[in-house]
Parts: structure tokens; C-alpha cells; sequence
């Protein structure tokens, strides 16, 4: 496929995204920019806001099947300025390369999904079903008051998504090789394990909680909670921080807090994997609590009709056919599949992301256009 044209409508709008310095929650304006492209095409726009979260849900026609964009418009802060070969929210193009804080996570996707809209509807002004996006400034934070609130208002109206197409940088070495199906879950616990507090010297008049705890620990890091599946890897479980102590090196602590994490497929519930971790604990007769947080459940899109449609677009723009993977972090996907059983997640290559000097390869701004642009065709076209 050739490269894009040296000043291509989606490389025109990657770089005035990018020029706003839309650290998270901020958009500082990004959403108001893409509303006023796809106002005057015949998108009905509404905005949602929630606390400091700016949120955007836009929508062209009433019939189905429903196509959803979606994606975020916040960024991660840039780190040392001085560590950057040009400003991060001046758009720099070098060496083939579009660089710029969001250039990859995520401001390109979403200019390719404005610019694919566009293309598509002067194509087929008479296309079946109806498109959407779902914008949010809250990907990058919390997630508290994003994507999930605008879900929220869609389930309230009794409004799905029949296709979901996120466009987080799933490429891994090469644009178009990997295309995410779902997400593993992620399940927290704060674990404090309680002892008494002493004098080192005397630990006979205390219980170190550290010394108590280590057994424990070292069981559940060796456990094999489960083997995944066809579709996700095994469940892993991981120490993230331990703290414990005054400070002072003659104190026995009278307690340790120890942070730690799963990452779970299909294949463990939620519940289960709290009562394993519960019985060891148990076991071991410690005196202890935790405080659970479940950031994201598991979803998952089968080899099918979305999988199988948006592959092949990628094979028919780019000439590759993609993995198909649920590897990674979270995303909001997580959110989406409430009200949305086909979702898949592609978009720019991810080496750079959040990192110093983010880039995308210009060649790759187009192709991501004409890769959604040909989703758009097999799904409300062809």
C-alpha cells in the first residue's frame, strides 16, 4: 500500500490533537475539535461531562447494526522536558516519524477514526446501520468518571453496541501484526497481617508479622491458580510493595501491608480466586484483613463475525495477517462490554508509548485510516 499523502486529512488532525496538552483528566479541548468536525456530517453530539472528565458520545443514525469507535483523548504526563528531542505537544515528524506526546496512545487512532467516518459516509451516504464514538479524557487516570459514566448513560436508555472497535496501539513489532479480542481481569488486594510490636532485642515479648506473613507469601506466589485457556494465559499473582516498620532498625513492626495483584482470564472467577487466597491466609493462622478492588473484569470477543471481518480488513489494507491476543493491561473495553459482546481493540505500534519522544511512522497514519475505513465497509456495507 503506498504511503499517506505528505499532508494527509488524518495526519492534518493527529497534529492539532496533539498540540493540546491534554495531560488526564484534562482534554483541553481535543473533544471539542472533533465535535465540530463531525457536527456538520450529521453526527448527533452529546456531551457528558463528570467532574474534571470530559466525555463525548456522538452518534450518526438510529438504525443497526451500531459501530462504535472509541478512545481517549487524555494523555500521560510527558516526564524531564529536557529528556524530549522536541517539545511533547509540538507534533515534530523526523526520520519518518510523527513524534509527540499521544502520537501513538492514542490521538492518531482518533483522528483515523474521524477521518474513516468521513471517508465512509461520502462513499456510502446510504450505508445499512449507524456509527458512533465514545470519547473520553479519563483513560490514562482513575476511570472513574470516562468511559464507564457514558456507559452507565447508554444502559439507562436502553441503547447497545453492536461493534466496539477500540483503538489502543496493540501493534507490537510491525503496524497490523496484533489485534487484541479481550482483556485479562485485574483484581487488588491491600493485605495486612497483624503482629506485636516490640524491641528487637527481646522477640520473645512480640510478634513480628514480617517473619508470620513470609511462609504464607511464599505459598501463594508459588501456586498455579489455574492453567488458562485456548484464548487467555494463566492466572498469575504478584507482590507489587511490602511496607512495615517505624522506621527505626531496633523496632519489631506490629504490622506489614503487603500489596499485590491478579490477572486472571476466563478460566478463574473472581470469587474463587478470593476464597484460594482467603484459605492460605487461614491456614497459616494468620491475624489479618484485606480490602479487595476489582479494576477490571475479564471480557473476551470469539473468532468470529467482528474478529474474523476486522482481520481480514487488516490483511486486505497491510497484506499481514494479525495474532489475534488478549495480552496487555487493562483497557476500556472493560467497560464497553456491558452493553457490547463484540469488541477488538488495534491500533499503532506500542514500543513508544508512555515513554520519553512517543512517535508513530507516518506511513503507518494512513494505513490505520484505511484499515478502519475497510471495517466500516464490511460491517455496514458489504
Amino acid at each position: 500500500m503506498a504511503g499517506p499523502r505528505a499532508d494527509s486529512a488524518t495526519l492534518r488532525l493527529a497534529r492539532e490533537l496533539i498540540l493540546r496538552r491534554s495531560i488526564t483528566p484534562d482534554d483541553a479541548g481535543c473533544q471539542e475539535l472533533l465535535a465540530a468536525r463531525l457536527d456538520p456530517v450529521g453526527f448527533a453530539v452529546e456531551r457528558i461531562p463528570c467532574g474534571e472528565v470530559s466525555n463525548l458520545w456522538v452518534r450518526r443514525g438510529r438504525g443497526a447494526p451500531l459501530v462504535c469507535f472509541a478512545g481517549h483523548t487524555d494523555v500521560v504526563p510527558t516526564g524531564p522536558l529536557d529528556q524530549w528531542l522536541s517539545d511533547p505537544f509540538v507534533p515534530t515528524e523526523r526520520d519518518g516519524a510523527l513524534y509527540g506526546r499521544g502520537a501513538a496512545d492514542m490521538k492518531s487512532s482518533i483522528a483515523a477514526f474521524v477521518t474513516a467516518a468521513e471517508s465512509f459516509l461520502t462513499r456510502y451516504p446510504g450505508h445499512r446501520g449507524s456509527i458512533a464514538m465514545l470519547i473520553t479524557s479519563d483513560e490514562e487516570g482513575v476511570a472513574l468518571d470516562g468511559t464507564v459514566r457514558v456507559i452507565e448513560r447508554l444502559k439507562q436508555r436502553g441503547e447497545r453496541i453492536d461493534y466496539a472497535l477500540v483503538g489502543e496501539p496493540t501493534s507490537e513489532l510491525r503496524f497490523g501484526d496484533t489485534v487484541k479480542n479481550g482483556r485479562r481481569g485485574s483484581l487488588s488486594a491491600r493485605l495486612r497481617i497483624r503482629g506485636v510490636q516490640g524491641h528487637v532485642a527481646y522477640p520473645q515479648h512480640a510478634r513480628n508479622p514480617v517473619h508470620l506473613g513470609a511462609p504464607a507469601l511464599a505459598e501463594l506466589a508459588g501456586i498455579e491458580w489455574d492453567r488458562g485457556n485456548e484464548y487467555f494465559p494463566s492466572t498469575t499473582w504478584q507482590v507489587s510493595n511490602v511496607h512495615a516498620g517505624t522506621g527505626a532498625a531496633n523496632v519489631i513492626p506490629g504490622e506489614v501491608e503487603v500489596l499485590c495483584n491478579f490477572r486472571f482470564g476466563t478460566a478463574s472467577s473472581v470469587d474463587e480466586l478470593k476464597r484460594r487466597m482467603h484459605s492460605v491466609l487461614d491456614r497459616h493462622g494468620l491475624d489479618y484483613s484485606i480490602d479487595w478492588t476489582l479494576s477490571a473484569v475479564s471480557f473476551l470477543t470469539p473468532p468470529g463475525d467482528l474478529v474474523d471481518k476486522f482481520s481480514t480488513a487488516i490483511h486486505e489494507v497491510i497484506g499481514i495477517r494479525p495474532d489475534v491476543s488478549t495480552t496487555g493491561g487493562t483497557s476500556d473495553g472493560r467497560f464497553i462490554a456491558e452493553i457490547c459482546d463484540q469488541i477488538v481493540e488495534f491500533g499503532p505500534v506500542n514500543a513508544s508509548i508512555h515513554k520519553l519522544n512517543e512517535h508513530i511512522r507516518i506511513d503507518d497514519i494512513d494505513a490505520l485510516h484505511a484499515v478502519y475505513l475497510r471495517a466500516l465497509e464490511k460491517l455496514l456495507v458489504i
